[in-house]
């Protein structure tokens, strides 16, 4: 059977444009699907360097005006890479064009924009997807069919966090091309929306949907310099994030994030304890998933590792031979794969996030930051 190329117009090329242009190269060396991504274009500001990135990626050629990318028509969908604060004006514009949209997380600034987002990409019956790529690393998948079973029996608590580093310096400026995440006006919020949406979308898609949540928030420098502007100007991001949290099947739950937290890079993990068995993971071993099962006869009962590394686990069977690992990138690839294969079957089941599922982290990122604010418990909209 011939294939469908899928023309991708990528918009960025920072981190995210790497990863996302890796799974591009990496999908049809390894996944059968109909439907492959080709590598068209590539757009960025600054000629010079995109045209670099093009060079090395593979892309075909480069626009440095996205509104000239999204009007082409050699390019089926856009890949968009940029801060949080240009995803909406972006996606609007690809819709009216009839481009496809792949859009980094989290959706939009807030619930207000990333509602006019999902009116529009559902009216226009658009093929869509948000990358929150940790459900698609396979102990996090695995888990998550462990708990579709229902093995855990009811579930009693979920606790996450995703702790980092890397702002502790009053030194460290805001703003500009690679420090917009310390920019409101860029970033939206600060850990709620960059750190915590992962955790949250995590947990949605293995518990269910969040009802209310009780938050507390801290910026602790609270005046950076601008890189555009050269001057000092208050910090409106918040550096620290922690909040409880009901879900709707009943269970409690506690987040914590911050980038404040000395010796740690991306530690991000969550665990979820049923009243038959518990599961618990860590991205610092990203393959292995921890199992408790109090179903065992009580002198070997305890925690056991599962290495999702067998042929047996998501996606491990299409890569290397049961007990190589996989890493960070390859989950990039699992979600093109899922939106890939909804093209191949547009009647079949999504096993992605799309617009509207991520406008449901969007209304629990919005709940927490207003509960923080007004230091009350918040009811969370339901997409």
């Amino acid at each position: 059977m011939s294939k469908k190329e899928i023309r991708i117009g990528l918009i960025g090329y920072g981190f995210m444009g790497r990863t996302h242009s890796n799974a591009y190269s990496q999908l049809d060396h390894f996944f059968d699907t109909q439907h492959v991504p080709v590598r068209q274009a590539v757009c960025g500001r600054n000629e010079e360097a995109v045209k670099a990135f093009a060079d090395k990626w593979g892309f075909a050629s480069y626009e440095t005006d996205w509104r000239e990318l999204v009007k082409r028509d050699d390019i089926d969908a856009i890949d968009i890479c940029t801060p949080n604060n240009s995803h909406a004006e972006i996606a609007l514009e690809c819709i009216k064009h009839g481009k496809m949209v792949l859009c980094e997380k989290p959706l939009a600034l807030n619930g207000e924009e990333g509602e006019a987002m999902v009116k529009a990409i559902e009216d226009s019956g658009l093929p869509n997807l948000v990358w929150y790529n940790y459900r698609f690393l396979p102990a996090v998948t695995h888990a998550k069919n462990i708990v579709d079973a229902g093995e855990l029996g009811r579930v009693f608590h979920y606790r996450a966090n995703f702790l980092q580093d890397w702002t502790i310096s009053e030194d460290l400026p805001q703003g500009g091309e690679a420090l917009w995440r310390l920019d409101a006006a860029a970033a939206g919020s600060g850990v709620t929306g960059d750190l915590l949406a992962h955790c949250i979308d995590t947990a949605r898609w293995l518990n269910g949907d969040i009802v209310s949540v009780s938050a507390m928030t801290e910026t602790f420098i609270k005046e950076r310099v601008h890189q555009e502007t050269g001057k000092k100007q208050a910090v409106t991001i918040d550096d620290a994030c922690a909040f409880l949290a009901r879900f709707e099947n009943g269970s409690l739950a506690i987040f914590e994030s911050t980038r404040y937290a000395r010796g740690h890079k991306a530690l991000n993990t969550f665990e979820i304890n049923g009243e038959h068995k518990s599961l618990s993971w860590d991205l610092h071993d990203l393959n292995r998933l921890s199992y408790f099962d109090h179903g065992v006869p009580g002198d070997r009962r305890g925690w056991s590792s599962i290495h999702c590394s067998d042929g047996d686990h998501p996606y491990a069977g299409n890569w290397w031979v049961p007990g190589l690992c996989l890493g960070y990138e390859h989950s990039f690839t699992h979600a093109l794969v899922e939106f890939m294969k909804s093209l191949d079957d547009p009647s079949a089941e999504k096993q992605y996030p799309d617009f509207r599922n991520a406008l449901g982290t969007q209304y629990v990122c919005d709940a927490v930051l207003e509960s923080a604010k007004t230091g009350q418990w918040v009811d969370v909209k339901k997409a």
